[in-house]
């Protein structure tokens, strides 16, 4: 199978030209690609550095490197569409008809998306984000201030999630892992209680967590089929007595575990990507 080379070109991180980038290249399967991220190509010398880069990959594999470009500046975009590759142009794409559409022109600074423009919400995000840290696996427990408390038993994604809603969105969440102390009372802990309404459960199929908990501590009793099974039902049943919405999450990536969660709560964003 031919692997083709994809170029990620920005006057910035690189984020939303790979992020938009992969969502395309997910349209086709079988295929195999090579990411390049091209961050901060934000003078003339760095764009004709980019148009070497994708040229000698080009001559190389002997096909058309594929270029997804988030270039704001006129003159850098230039220069980097004369490169041998397929120029797929987001800002060219959506700017113009927006423009069009606005009446008004674009400001073209670069920056603007994933900068510190808006301290405000780049102080709600760093908050967030110590918050989910603080109140992680059981720890600190200032559950009062969160927004939501994912539980479930070891390794279902509660901390991963819990990350990825305070810097995507500035959510103030937390979780409880439930112990094999809590899971033996069969009762929800004294601790979780007072928060009910904001609990979320999040499960997972037991092969797959068996999996996970192998790769992590493999042969062990934590990781055996006997002791996953038993966690995860009596977790499950337990979510069922006291009405906790419960999320299975063996087929979920974190964006879609966290989008489902938010959609479901009806929990508002404080941040938009």
């Amino acid at each position: 199978m031919s692997r083709r080379t994809v170029f990620f070109v920005s006057d910035q991180t690189g984020v939303t030209a790979e992020t938009m980038g992969h969502s395309l290249l997910t349209q086709f399967g079988g295929l195999e690609f090579r990411p390049v991220t091209l961050p901060f190509v934000s003078s003339v010398d760095k764009a004709e550095e980019a148009v070497r880069k994708i040229n000698r990959a080009g001559e190389e594999e002997g096909l058309r490197p594929i270029v997804f470009s988030t270039l704001v500046q006129d003159d850098l975009r230039d220069i980097v569409l004369k490169s041998n590759g397929l120029f797929l142009d987001f800002f060219a794409a959506f700017v113009g008809p927006l423009e069009r559409e606005l009446k008004t022109q674009s400001t073209h600074l670069a920056g603007r998306a994933h900068g510190m423009a808006d301290l405000a919400m780049y102080t709600t995000r760093i908050n967030a984000t110590n918050f989910a840290l603080a109140n992680d696996d059981g720890n600190g427990v200032d559950y009062a201030h969160a927004d939501v408390i994912l539980t479930g038993v070891s390794r279902v994604g509660k901390t991963p999630t819990c990350l990825y809603m305070a810097l995507q969105y500035g959510i103030f969440a937390a979780n409880y892992p439930l112990t094999d102390d809590d899971l033996e009372a069969n009762t929800l802990p004294a601790l979780l209680e007072p928060y009910r309404r904001k609990l979320y459960a999040l499960t997972i199929r037991a092969d797959r967590l068996q999996q996970i908990r192998s790769e992590r501590r493999p042969e062990s009793r934590y990781a055996s089929r006997q002791q996953v099974q038993y966690e995860l039902r009596t977790a499950e049943a337990l979510f069922g007595r006291y009405s906790i919405p419960v999320l299975d999450t063996t087929e979920c990536s974190i964006e879609e575990i966290a989008s489902r969660i938010l959609n479901n709560t009806g929990i508002e964003r404080r941040l938009r990507p």
